[in-house]
């Protein structure tokens, strides 16, 4: 396989700064050449970090081999640009890409996660009050956290919280694979 040597000692270059793997190096030259540029330029504009490189060169290989197309189309995707255009700070936009990565990996994930942030929203929960999802549904603990600067604050709270027992109940029940919709 021909490799453009530019784009190549690049990538080594954004590689060794970032203590890449070999592994993920070797991944990432492998790639044909519009992938490479195109995964290149998105490291370099979000400043991704040794992680998030490895997780997105990860995540194109694996959605690469389920969907049959190449690195530089995914990179191409209207979803994947959108996280990268987005304002914002560079690690801000780095996860919102890496969440872009994971959301056409994972599509069921998406959906679950979305449904479960439509539910939370739909209780209308005072600022106070915060419902914390597991992250990409990793475990089935719901956390809700409660701030309060006085104590009749918390009381409001405490009692807001009671009046949205059934549907609390009704997420976590979500989250532990409870579907009562189905």
């Amino acid at each position: 396989m021909m490799r453009d040597e530019t784009t190549a000692a690049a990538i080594r270059a954004c590689a060794a700064s970032r203590h890449l793997p070999d592994a993920h190096t070797e991944k990432w030259l492998a790639m044909d050449t519009p992938s490479r540029m195109g995964l290149l330029d998105i490291a370099e504009r979000l400043k991704l970090r040794t992680g998030q490189l490895v997780a997105a060169i990860d995540l194109l290989d694996e959605i690469e081999i389920r969907e049959g197309v190449s690195s530089s189309a995914i990179l191409l995707r209207d979803e994947i640009q959108r996280a990268c255009r987005l304002a914002g700070s560079g690690p801000w936009r780095a996860a919102a890409f890496l969440d872009a990565l994971r959301a056409i990996r994972f599509p069921r994930l998406k959906l679950a996660l979305d449904r479960l942030s439509s539910e939370v929203a739909m209780l209308r929960l005072p600022a106070g009050v915060r419902v914390e999802l597991p992250k990409d549904l990793g475990s089935d603990e719901l956390v809700i956290r409660v701030s309060a600067r006085t104590a009749s604050e918390l009381e409001n709270l405490i009692d807001a919280l009671a009046a949205k027992k059934a549907g609390l109940v009704r997420i976590a029940k979500l989250i532990g694979g409870e579907d009562d919709a189905a």
